[in-house]
């Protein structure tokens, strides 16, 4: 094959492949989100299960282990849920308060901007059409049965992934042994050892990596809560520890924790001194997150550049929504760590990772 044909076809393959490849990753949601979660948190888990299996049996230690993440799980969901609830139990009073703050924006924007009133205002006559074509009886409770059935479907297999993801991580960690020799034999007897100790790598990135992270939402929890309690923020703890945790997706769980700590101070109390107390809270926290926390908590513990970092976020999101920008991170420095132990493929790992080529260094 000549040159040219080279040159076209294996740029092809590789577009073509990835295409295929990615498609198939979003296909495959029901199954490898909870399968790739339950591997993540399973890794979390070895260091302790690993101490506990000198006193207990390993199929014990595994079921204890399962039950231990879905009890934190548990927890954060209904943390969540109550925060959720008091939100719309306070939204005829954040109505009743930001009211006269919308219409001082109109107005300002009347004033500065091309937009006149008509444009600034919801027309009543279009919300009047609106109702004015209201669908039969018969249709309309056929289009709710349809929306019933739909949303029951979508919780329940919700629900089903949530409990499968406890039954992988038992069935994990209780033959994790089996897998290591299962891996270990794919490969020729010389080349074992250094594929036993780049699973050993790979098996330590990730619990480095979340054991870092889950000391520094301990630390954020504490500031927020201090920053946001001084600030006059209701439920300000709850608050705080949500908003600490939504730091486990890089970059876009700060700007949503910061998005609800505004809704729950400045919304519901109408004062720009909670506004201004909020954005301070959150400036610091960050700045100390970034500058003093990150680098010594954390540290280099995922060998990620931190472009990859935000695209792989990005791409995560688009996959599988919030699941895919949580493990996003665990598996690129996984797959970085494979790559760099592989010659043909270690530029794919230096491109990933924040190392260089020795001359540019």
């Amino acid at each position: 094959m000549s040159k040219g044909k080279k040159f076209l076809l294996y740029p092809a393959i590789i577009i073509v492949g990835t295409y295929f490849l990615f498609l198939g990753l979003i296909k495959g949601e029901g199954f490898l989100s909870p399968f790739i979660t339950a591997v993540i948190l399973a890794l979390l888990m070895l260091p302790l299960a690993r101490i506990m299996e000198r006193k207990i049996s390993r199929s014990v230690v595994s079921l204890i282990s399962g039950f231990l993440i879905f009890l934190v799980s548990l927890g954060f969901l209904a943390l969540v849920s109550f925060q959720l609830k008091n939100f719309v139990e306070q939204w005829p009073d954040i109505k009743e308060t930001m009211e006269p703050k919308i219409e001082k924006l109109k107005q300002f924007a009347q004033e500065n901007t091309p937009l006149n009133k008509e444009q600034l205002q919801i027309s009543d006559s279009a919300s009047t059409s609106k109702n004015s074509s209201i669908p039969l009886v018969g249709e309309s409770s056929q289009n709710s049965g349809k929306r019933a059935a739909s949303f029951l479907g979508t919780l329940l297999g919700a629900i089903g992934n949530y409990l499968l993801t406890f039954i992988y991580i038992f069935f994990l960690l209780n033959y994790r042994h089996k897998l290591k020799e299962f891996i270990l034999h794919l490969f020729p007897e010389e080349k074992r050892q250094e594929v036993e100790s780049v699973v050993s790598e790979c098996m330590k990135v990730a619990p480095q990596y979340l054991v870092g992270r889950l000391m520094l939402i301990a630390f954020l929890a504490v500031l927020y809560a201090v920053g946001l309690g001084i600030s006059g923020v209701n439920n300000f703890i709850l608050v705080s520890i949500i908003a600490a945790f939504l730091s486990l997706i890089p970059y876009i769980g700060n700007m949503i924790g910061l998005a609800m700590a505004m809704a729950f101070g400045y919304l519901t109390s109408g004062e720009t001194g909670v506004l201004i107390g909020v954005l301070v809270t959150f400036g610091i926290a960050q700045f100390i997150e970034s500058y003093v926390l990150e680098p010594y908590v954390v540290g280099d513990r995922v060998n990620l550049h931190p472009f990859v970092v935000i695209l792989a976020v990005v791409i995560g999101n688009l996959m599988w929504g919030v699941v895919g920008m949580v493990v996003a991170i665990p598996i690129l420095a996984i797959i970085a760590v494979i790559l760099l132990h592989i010659p043909s493929l270690k530029p794919f790992g230096i491109l990933l990772s924040k190392e260089s080529f020795p001359e540019d260094r």
